[in-house]
């Protein structure tokens, strides 16, 4: 099969960061499906992931979001036949799917949204997931239930992540849903997704926040560079209130100023049920099928904002280039042949 891979870690800008590859077709583990995959997207984890590729000489796929049709199952997998659409974001301590066949866990894996291409599908799961697992599984938001007290600020700009929560957030009655962007053109968007008000992250944001005569949020959401934010964030985050980070420090990091306040701060990475093999694995299956009911219902939509091309060496080049540069608005996806 055809597959795009690294084979060490070399800058973005290096001609053969990304090599194409025939690789031999995985073969499903008995609660897998094989999936012949037929678009991809490109997200945060797969520049880190590359960037800390060994020089060892073994091809690493990447690649952790994908829609396509699924082509075998595993002996132990119900309900899951040949031909059935499907959607994922995967394990990371797996094969990626940057590739035309891949294997994936059948429990996280789910039916794909009637009415959205492969290409628009692709851009959704690993952020809803992320997304999901943020506000209701570590900020302890009740799934759509009414929050009239409560007030979410995600600071993060326009990307995929932020995208997907704020649709989430707005399906909860009552919140009050701030985001943050530095630009015009993002600011409308982080807008369109849901956000009632925007405050620019390029500045101080709790002058923002009272400028604009916000109140304090209750609930924060640090979705990218969390040691430029995390100072401001616990001079404006309520007392009592709750931190939620989903990308790692850089460097050396100082909790105390949280501690005056109590309040409390959460990981969220999406991978750690897949990795750990945890006992509620299936969950994002589950979460996912929800996720692909509230697309069917016009409650959320696709972030596709750009179809980059056909999956090869260059055009995954480009899409990591373009992630890397940090102005990208929703998400990019690459297509399959």
């Amino acid at each position: 099969m055809r597959a795009v891979a690294v084979l060490e870690a070399r800058p973005v800008t290096h001609p053969e960061v990304f090599v194409d590859l025939e690789l031999p077709v995985p073969e499903p583990g008995p609660s897998d499906l094989l999936v012949r995959v037929e678009a991809v997207s490109v997200n945060p984890a797969d520049v880190r992931v590359r960037q800390g590729k060994a020089a060892d000489g073994e091809p690493r796929v990447l690649g952790w979001d994908a829609a396509g049709h699924v082509v075998a199952v595993g002996a132990a997998v119900e309900g899951w036949a040949p031909g059935d659409p499907v959607w994922y974001a995967g394990d990371v301590a797996r094969p990626g799917c940057d590739a035309q066949l891949h294997a994936v866990d059948a429990r996280i894996a789910a039916r794909r949204p009637a009415g959205l291409t492969a290409a628009e599908a692709a851009a959704l799961p690993l952020t809803t997931l992320t997304a999901w697992e943020a506000l209701f599984d570590r900020l302890g938001f009740e799934a759509f239930a009414p929050a009239p007290e409560r007030v979410l600020l995600a600071v993060g700009g326009a990307g995929g992540t932020a995208s997907a929560v704020l649709q989430l957030a707005r399906l909860i009655p009552g919140l009050t849903i701030i985001g943050t962007a530095s630009r015009p053109e993002s600011a409308a968007w982080v807008r369109d997704m849901g956000a009632a008000h925007v405050l620019d992250h390029s500045r101080d944001l709790q002058a923002e926040l009272q400028a604009k005569g916000l109140p304090a949020p209750t609930d924060v959401l640090l979705l990218n560079a969390p040691d430029q934010h995390l100072e401001a964030v616990a001079r404006l985050v309520a007392p009592q209130g709750r931190v939620c980070c989903i990308v790692p420090f850089l460097g050396p990091t100082d909790l105390n100023p949280l501690m005056r306040k109590s309040v409390s701060f959460h990981w969220e990475l999406m991978f750690t049920r897949p990795i750990f093999g945890t006992s509620d694995l299936a969950r994002q299956g589950w979460i996912l099928g929800r996720v692909a009911e509230l697309v069917e219902q016009g409650s959320l939509r696709t972030t596709l904002t750009e179809v980059v091309g056909a999956l090869s060496a260059e055009s995954l080049r480009e899409a990591h280039a373009r992630l890397e540069s940090g102005r990208t608005i929703g998400k990019l996806v690459l297509t399959v042949p």
